[in-house]
């Protein structure tokens, strides 16, 4: 599936991901600037906050209340469309996926 970032400068960065594999893992393995994943996806670091595209957030989920109260430390504003890209994984109804990275 294709999954697109946003980067910071406004840029576009289209990426193949497979099912199965959380947001934060594939902008890594993508080296989009601005998603670090410092906790490795285990919820503890907020460093992978990405905005979700609004035409995408019914699709995403909301956020559990362990990520919801990590969203309250995320370096970047949070706004309603907030999300840690660590707790969205990758699956059929994802694909073409928007994610906005924000900036700090």
């Amino acid at each position: 599936m294709k999954i697109t970032w946003t980067l910071q400068d406004g840029r576009t960065h289209t990426a193949e991901v497979a099912n199965g594999i959380n947001m934060m893992e594939a902008a890594v393995a993508n080296d989009i600037t601005g998603v670090v994943g410092e906790c490795g996806g285990s919820l503890s670091c907020a460093t992978c906050h990405v905005y979700v595209a609004d035409d995408w957030l019914g699709k995403t989920g909301e956020p559990e209340d362990f990520e919801d109260a990590m969203l309250d430390a995320t370096e970047a504003e949070r706004k309603d469309n907030s999300r840690l890209s660590c707790q969205i994984v990758a699956d059929d109804s994802l694909d073409g996926l928007h994610l906005i990275v924000p900036a700090p």
